[in-house]
Parts: structure tokens; sequence; C-alpha cells
């Protein structure tokens, strides 16, 4: 990975790293306030909603600085190791966690009249989306298990012809 890549990664996750925070600090709030305005009947998804809303920014900046620590293994050359796994496992852990607090808020969401029927089922679709995203990610957890299995059989192969030279 080039320099000018790494960098330009780098100032991607910064930037979505911040709007994340942002979010968290300034929309947040205002949609609690927002949410203030709904009706008696609709006043016990208030809660429910922040929480899933705040929980799901969480888990969007556990992927950012997953990523980070991902790409400046790779700047050093030691992704392929077996410290890279716990990254990884983060990563689709978080996803996985993503994909269930959106299910969670079409749960919230589906009794009563808060939301139309197809909403709800959008959220699921989204939350299948979220979780296939996390599959994808142990499928390239299980490619870089063999690139580390194949590295590690590639350093024993050249100690071992060093011993016979």
């Amino acid at each position: 990975m080039g320099k000018l890549t790494v960098l330009a990664l780098r100032a991607v996750l910064v930037a979505l790293l911040a709007g994340s925070v942002f979010v968290q600090a300034v929309m947040v709030p205002l949609l609690a306030i927002d949410l203030e305005e709904l009706d008696a009947e609709f006043a016990y998804l208030r809660t429910p909603i922040l929480v899933i809303f705040f929980l799901g920014v969480v888990t969007v900046q556990v992927v950012l600085v997953c990523v980070w620590r991902l790409v400046t293994m790779v700047r050093h050359g030691t992704v392929f190791s077996h410290a890279a796994f716990r990254y990884v496992h983060i990563v689709i852990g978080a996803f996985t966690a993503a994909a269930l607090l959106v299910f969670a808020l079409a749960v919230v969401l589906a009794p009563g009249e808060a939301v139309a029927p197809g909403v709800v089922l959008l959220l699921c679709g989204v939350s299948l989306a979220v979780f296939g995203v996390a599959l994808v990610v142990l499928v390239l957890r299980m490619l870089l298990a063999q690139a580390v299995a194949r590295d590690v059989e590639a350093t024993r192969m050249r100690a071992e012809l060093a011993e016979v030279i």
C-alpha cells in the first residue's frame, strides 16, 4: 500500500470519526429534543430510539478505529500476523452488533402506528444487509488466516534453506 493511499485513507477515517463525534455530540441531543415533541402515545419510543442511535454511532467508531489500526499494520508490513485477528474480530463483532441494533430499532417501531409497516420491513432489510457485511468480513478473515499460515510456512522454509546453505 503506497504512502499516498494510506494518507488518503487516514484522511477519510479522520473525517468519518470527526463526523461520528459530531453526530454523538450534536445530532443525538437534537434528536432527543425532537422526540420530546412526540405525542404522549409514542413517548415510550424516545429512550430506546436514542440508545439505539447512540450505540449505532459507537459501532461505527469502533470499526473506524480498527480499520485505522489495520492500515497501520499494513504500512508497517505486520498485517499478516496473529495480531491482526484481534482487530478483524472486533470489526465482525461491531457489524453484528450494528445489525442487531437496526433490527432492535425495527422491533421498537413495529407495534402501533408510529411508522408505516414498510419502514419496519426496510429496517429489517438493512439489518440483514449489515449482517451480510459482517459475513463478508468473516470470509476476509479466513483469507487473512490463509495468508498468515502461508507467511509462517514461507518463513520456516527460508530458515531451513538458510541452514542447508
